[in-house]
């Protein structure tokens, strides 16, 4: 069960608690754009930090240009959707994974706890089977995650409409069915084009993404966070337990189905994008708790965008750890897996 103060501490109370909150987030967001802006000058081509300010720039006044024509290219049509991607999949997954940990009341939650990552992938897998392109197979996916979602929920609520253990419970057999599925669509699979396909979908990457794929996915994903950002307050009550939720006024079953959706569509709109993406939703709101508590009201901001922030990071390694470039699925785990174990260690009295 979360501890409301977790690794929190003692805090400062009223507008001395406010204020700190805002320079916190207003710190983050200063370092998510400065590590944005050396992102997209990094790489095989490197591009000074200056030159790339001076490009984004251009694109809102005009400026005499002091850069290439392929510099321009690089940084605006290859690097910046690549960018922005990370940014967004990374707030969707860590929001999501904050809302379910509350939610469930449990730590060890991630946003794929129902399901989605498993049902998503089965759906991106059968659309490289189809050969649906690169939009066919985002919309298989995205939909396909939706489903697993939708069938695991009325399945939940017809065994046990109020118990949240049988929710998780059947999200873990669902899970299960898909990942299934998806190991008989690549035995059948052609092994010489259509399965490394697959495969390097379901590790997850980046370096696919184009300006293309991001409307509709920031889109879902924006609107899923400021349904979160809504029922903040309700969510916060519910994290003392159904039973004192409805002392208190709220109506816990249309609270639960509005997260459950809300937390669903952006991990759905993640996955489509990004592929099956791990940690980010687990270790990212442990991280934001130490900063600032348990109260989801403090922690969502915190959380959406610690998570842009670490997802970046965490593709630019991707880049630059070998000549080839490594799946940010691995990439997450294998930084992630530690430092998860760090969390543990830094809050383990608060767990009990």
């Amino acid at each position: 069960m979360l501890s409301p103060a977790l690794g929190a501490g003692e805090e400062p109370k009223g507008g001395a608690r406010r204020a700190r909150q805002l320079g916190l987030v207003t710190l983050l967001l200063g370092v998510l754009a400065v590590v944005a802006i050396v992102s997209l000058g990094f790489g095989r081509v490197q591009i000074p930090p200056a030159t790339v300010a001076a490009i984004l720039a251009s694109t809102v006044v005009p400026l005499e240009p002091g850069w290439t024509d392929a510099e321009a290219l690089i940084v605006l049509g290859v690097r910046l959707p690549r960018v922005v991607a990370a940014v967004l999949v990374g707030a969707a997954l860590a929001a999501a994974g904050a809302a379910y940990q509350n939610l469930f009341r449990n730590p060890i939650v991630s946003p794929d706890i129902l399901g989605v990552s498993a049902g998503a992938g089965f759906g991106a897998s059968l659309g490289v089977m189809l050969r649906a392109g690169e939009a066919g197979i985002q919309g298989f996916a995205f939909a396909s995650g939706l489903l697993a979602v939708a069938v695991c929920f009325a399945i939940g609520q017809a065994i046990n409409r109020h118990s949240m253990i049988v929710l998780v419970l059947v999200g873990v057999v669902i899970a299960a069915f898909f990942q299934a599925m998806i190991s008989i669509l690549k035995i059948v699979a052609d092994p010489v084009d259509v399965l490394p396909t697959i495969t390097f979908w379901l590790l997850g990457g980046l370096n696919k993404v184009t300006p293309g794929d991001l409307p509709l996915a920031a889109a879902v994903i924006a609107l899923s966070l400021a349904a979160l950002f809504t029922l903040r307050w309700q969510i916060n009550v519910m994290s003392l337990g159904p039973e004192e939720a409805r002392t208190l006024g709220v109506n816990v079953g249309g609270t639960r189905l509005l997260l459950v959706i809300a937390a669903t569509l952006m991990t759905a709109a993640a996955v489509s994008v990004a592929g099956i993406v791990g940690w980010v939703g687990l270790v990212v709101p442990h991280m934001a708790r130490i900063l600032v508590g348990a109260a989801f009201d403090r922690l969502l901001p915190v959380t959406v965008v610690l998570g842009g922030l670490f997802l970046l990071l965490v593709d630019d390694v991707s880049r630059a750890a070998s000549s080839m470039e490594i799946p940010l699925g691995i990439t997450t785990s294998v930084i992630g897996a530690p430092l998860f174990l760090f969390l543990l260690l830094r809050v383990r009295t608060t767990w009990a």
